[in-house]
């Protein structure tokens, strides 16, 4: 299964608290979070609120745009090992195309306009 976005923005936070050797109480403590949330963030279970993350991520002195792109790049990682094991998995852009090819070799299939049907009521005017 896929990592969410709530797991890799709290793996990514862990990590950046780790690597600066600082606690979870004094983490919390700076950025005016309870420390049983700031866990919760970190472990996944929890999706934290743009301002709650913009206040992590000053209190461990990091930019909210590098969190966000460690998470993605997590995520990425992730959905890539993920296919090996299970090449059936699409991404969703390539089933979002296969929904445009027609059954006759890969032939694209264009819109078509969508007329209102003849009025009953000027089909029997005209006769009349």
């Amino acid at each position: 299964m896929a990592v969410l976005l709530r797991e890799a923005i709290g793996g990514s936070l862990r990590r950046a608290r780790t690597a600066r050797r600082r606690t979870l109480r004094e983490v919390s403590r700076q950025a005016r979070v309870s420390l049983g949330y700031l866990s919760e963030v970190e472990r996944g279970v929890k999706e934290a609120s743009s301002e709650l993350l913009a206040s992590i991520c000053e209190a461990l002195d990091i930019s909210l745009p590098d969190l966000l792109t460690s998470a993605a790049e997590e995520m990425a990682l992730s959905m890539a090992t993920q296919s090996m094991r299970s090449p059936l998995i699409v991404p969703i852009g390539q089933r979002h195309a296969d929904l445009r090819i027609a059954g006759s070799g890969s032939a694209v299939v264009s819109p078509q306009p969508v007329t209102a049907p003849a009025s009953p009521v000027a089909s029997v005017s005209a006769a009349a």
